[in-house]
């Protein structure tokens, strides 16, 4: 039964509104930046949430693991991301045209603080759940699905929502003047996002101030799982994370621009679809939400080593139905891609961070969910994402398009098939490569 005083029930909220900060701008952000004048410099963009993660997570997760509680840590790092966040709302609003450095400098102080919330959050919802005696194999997942529903709602509401003539509104229709001004065209996007940032740290205030319980000495254990930086188990996974990082931020730059070009298709013009591009995305975090329910079922039935080869599979068909897909008769491709998100990202996201819970030391625990952020969203995305700009960059191009009613919009275009198609084949190397040197049980 739904009650705010259960453990669980606070950390989901704090979950949602978590997400819901990177739900309201995150997979939009592409068509602000481009049209903004800074179109062929998306890469840096998202390449700069791995530079961050090469650094903050880590460092704050050395912070609760020494001196600060989590939950405190989590609710301060969200305040301050949520105000970096404003000023780049108010830069963006009275600039039409984007500079890079100024742009790019605020962008990059909101990504310093509120990238360790990832894995301050898992860190506090571990501890609060073995302070209950839950076991977090089971009852992780049903949390962290609130995340995904969080996501999901921001997406909607960005995608539909807009103020013109002084009037706010909901609208799906491409052809309406005020369509244009949907939040997911305009520096809107940042304002919610810095107001779904002051609620969860608001949110987080709620949260007991436990800090992780040290475990009694066992040689045993001390000998197989001494840290994070000397388990032969860790260094192998943490290696093979960086190739997979990359696969995640490709999809949250590239996709929604790709799906927006087909408005400048002119098979495709005034398609619904291709009007509607941050909604059908929202399809991905909807099969990311059923597919985060049962990952524990597949972790315990199958192993975790078979769970994130199985993700790495599904980063490759994802790309694949990207490459052949379109808003008309391969409508339903575009669909598979969307639903095949869910299983690439929850299967790793989650028996990732529960892999690394089990093997880490209990003195290290905050550190070495900070690692999966550093090698995977920090040295991974970081080195993948500026080399998939430089692919996509080289295939496609921004320019001004002439839409239905007089109307002209920046839009990406060029021959999107040929990226996909490297991209899913990387995607098949790295899940060879989880296969052959991941340590665990055999596959199936």
């Amino acid at each position: 039964m739904f009650s705010f005083h259960n453990i669980k029930t606070r950390m989901a909220a704090v979950y949602f509104m978590q997400f819901a900060v990177w739900g309201c701008y995150l997979s939009c952000f592409g068509q602000l930046l481009g049209a903004g004048g800074l179109g062929d410099r998306i890469q840096w963009f998202y390449a700069a949430l791995g530079l961050v993660s090469l650094v903050t997570p880590p460092a704050a997760g050395h912070v609760a693991d020494r001196f600060v509680a989590p939950a405190r840590l989590l609710g301060l790092c969200h305040l301050a991301a949520a105000l970096a966040m404003c000023a780049a709302w108010l830069y963006s609003t009275s600039h039409a045209r984007l500079e890079f450095l100024p742009f790019f400098t605020l962008y990059v102080c909101f990504l310093a603080f509120y990238m360790p919330t990832m894995a301050l959050s898992a860190t506090t919802a571990f501890t609060l759940l073995k302070s209950e005696g839950l076991n977090p194999v089971s009852s992780f997942p049903t949390i962290r699905v609130w995340g995904t529903v969080g996501f999901v709602a921001a997406m909607w509401f960005v995608n539909s929502a807009y103020i013109y003539d002084g009037h706010f509104g909901i609208i799906f229709s491409d052809m309406s003047p005020a369509s244009r001004l949907r939040f997911q065209y305009t520096p809107m996007q940042l304002l919610c996002s810095s107001m779904a940032g002051i609620v969860t740290a608001l949110l987080t205030l709620t949260l007991p101030a436990i800090r992780p319980q040290k475990e009694t000495h066992n040689p045993t254990v001390a000998t197989e799982r001494r840290s994070p930086f000397t388990s032969p188990a860790i260094r192998n996974f943490l290696l093979l994370i960086i190739f997979s990082g990359v696969c995640l931020q490709i999809s949250n730059g590239y996709v929604v621009p790709f799906i927006n070009h087909f408005m400048g298709v002119a098979q495709y013009a005034g398609n619904a679809v291709a009007a509607n591009a941050t909604g059908l995305f929202s399809l991905s975090q909807i099969s990311e939400a059923l597919c985060l329910v049962i990952v524990g079922i597949f972790i315990r039935r199958w192993g975790y080593k078979a769970v994130m080869v199985t993700a790495m599979c599904a980063w490759c068909l994802r790309f694949l139905c990207l490459a052949c897909g379109n808003p008309g008769s391969g409508l339903w491709l575009l669909i598979l891609s969307m639903l095949s998100y869910g299983v690439a990202f929850s299967f790793l996201n989650i028996a990732g961070p529960l892999y690394m819970e089990h093997l880490a030391d209990s003195s290290r625990k905050g550190v070495a969910q900070g690692l999966i952020m550093t090698m995977s969203n920090g040295i991974g995305a970081t080195v993948g994402m500026l080399g998939a700009g430089e692919v996509i960059n080289r295939y496609c191009h921004w320019q001004p398009v002439s839409l239905t009613g007089n109307v002209t919009m920046p839009l990406f275009m060029g021959d999107w098939t040929a990226p996909w198609l490297i991209f899913a084949a990387y995607a098949a190397v790295v899940a060879a490569l989880f296969a052959l040197f991941l340590q665990g049980k055999k596959l199936f």
